[in-house]
């Protein structure tokens, strides 16, 4: 079983998230579906190795999907119409409350 596991993770190994690989959602175009990008800190040049953002790796989350390394939904605008209220059920004239 272990075998199996090892080899899969090896044939997988592509560098994406594992929900990108099996998702039918599209691959964020700023990071190309792995969920990070380089860190403004490898930017700079003071020689500084990582900021508190990567933590030292050099990469961060990528701002276009959020590190889920796939496109997000475009939000979409309802429009929601109030129809007329439904009649009333009883056959009461007075409203049909307590006396």
């Amino acid at each position: 079983m272990l075998a199996g596991v090892a080899m899969a993770n090896r044939s997988l190994g592509d560098g994406l998230p594992a929900a990108s690989r099996w998702d039918a959602r599209p691959r964020c175009a700023t990071c190309g579906g792995s969920g990070r990008v380089e860190c403004m800190c490898n930017r700079w040049s003071d020689g500084d190795a990582g900021c508190q953002t990567c933590a030292g790796s050099g990469r961060m989350p990528c701002r276009s999907c959020g590190g889920s390394g796939t496109g997000r939904p475009l939000p979409a605008r309802l429009i929601v119409q109030n129809q007329k209220p439904p009649p009333p059920v009883s056959g009461r004239r007075d409203g049909g409350g307590f006396n």
